[in-house]
């Protein structure tokens, strides 16, 4: 399930919000787990960013942990460089863009467990595009498309590796 809402602005560009939700018919430790292993990134991640780690990523992920990584955006490469801000096992961690596409990027992974050995996994992410005019252009033209598609893939490979 998919939901996406304006949020405000930051510092005269538009703050978005993306939800998602989906159940995994795992226990909220061992999903969380799955997801604090940076390694289980790039098996999340569409083929066609051609994603790829420039360092080795972390074993384990705490606060301060960064991410190193590159993508390619309509053939582009993009650097980018998360930075995890808050691990609250196995409940929530959130992970910031300290470089990369976006004027702000804040991805809050918000797990529940609902019984029956099943979590509730939700991902929030509030983000806001650069370039002024023409950030919202490119949001139209394919932004919110790329978006949906990249947590619509995740979403179908988590079912494949996890059972959701």
């Amino acid at each position: 399930m998919l939901h996406r809402r304006d949020s405000g602005t930051l510092a005269n560009v538009k703050v978005r919000t993306l939800e998602r939700t989906q159940i995994v018919r795992r226990p909220v430790t061992e999903t969380f787990k799955f997801f604090c292993e940076p390694r289980n990134l790039q098996r999340l991640t569409p083929a066609f960013l051609n994603f790829r780690f420039l360092e080795p990523p972390p074993e384990v992920m705490h606060p301060g942990t960064a991410i190193h990584y590159q993508i390619r955006l309509y053939g582009v490469p993009v650097h980018w460089r998360t930075r995890i801000e808050i691990v609250e096992p196995p409940n929530k961690f959130v992970d910031v863009q300290e470089k990369g596409p976006y004027a702000l990027w804040r991805h809050s992974h918000i797990f529940k467990d609902i019984g029956g050995g099943a979590t509730e996994m939700k991902d929030r992410v509030e983000y806001a595009l650069p370039l002024g005019p023409l950030g919202e252009v490119a949001y139209y033209l394919f932004v919110a498309r790329s978006l949906a598609q990249i947590f619509e893939f995740r979403e179908r490979k988590l079912e494949e590796i996890l059972g959701t």
